[in-house]
């Protein structure tokens, strides 16, 4: 644990993430887990929101009451397999605006290809969280970042269920200024750059197409 790194340890998180494991578990049922898995992170990589108050009435009187500040955040869904972590923060934040980051894995060089790039506009006066299952090589992360600074972006974090030790680093060395919050550091990466011992491929078990 450190100041770059919350490693979610919350036991609902845990038992969760432990049935995603499984490789039984029914594409349904992942889906689903997810979406619970994903309002559970997105508690704590809101943590720490901006307040301000203002004046409510309530059944009884007025009061100054608080409120999140500033503009709304913006949630990037690095595709396509972070739109299971999207859909579950957005029905926790539903006026987040949305943006998505296209990019796909060279299977040789294991690179970051970009495909499409659509985000909301005056990043650099919003939270930004970008949100994919899976921090591996940490490749693809650092790129959908780079971007999103290319945009404006200036407060960035990054949520994840799965991490290696070796994507942490990347996205550290790349990016240090960007907190990432995470379900899992797992033991390590194999030879074709998948998390062990992980869950499989996240986008496959979540939209069956494999």
């Amino acid at each position: 644990m450190n100041d770059h790194v919350t490693h979610v340890t919350h036991p609902l998180v845990q038992h969760k993430l432990t049935l995603m494991r499984q490789k039984d578990t029914s594409t349904a049922g992942f889906r689903q887990l997810l979406r619970e898995i994903s309002q559970l992170l997105a508690y704590e990589v809101t943590r720490g929101l901006p307040m301000t108050t203002r004046q409510i009435e309530t059944p009884l009187q007025k009061m100054d009451a608080p409120v999140i500040d500033g503009k709304k955040l913006a949630l990037v869904s690095i595709l396509r397999a972070g739109n299971g972590l999207l859909d579950g923060v957005l029905e926790l934040i539903p006026s987040a605006r949305v943006g998505f980051v296209g990019l796909y894995r060279d299977e040789v060089t294991l690179e970051p290809v970009q495909y499409y790039f659509k985000v909301p506009t005056e990043l650099e006066d919003r939270l930004v969280i970008a949100v994919d299952p899976m921090l591996a090589t940490g490749n693809s992360s650092v790129a959908a970042i780079d971007l999103l600074k290319k945009a404006g972006a200036t407060n960035i974090r990054f949520l994840c269920l799965l991490a290696s030790p070796e994507g942490i680093a990347r996205m550290k060395q790349a990016h240090p200024d960007v907190p990432i919050v995470t379900a899992a550091i797992d033991e390590k990466l194999n030879e074709k750059g998948y998390i062990v011992p992980g869950l499989g491929d996240a986008g496959d078990r979540m939209f069956g197409t494999k």
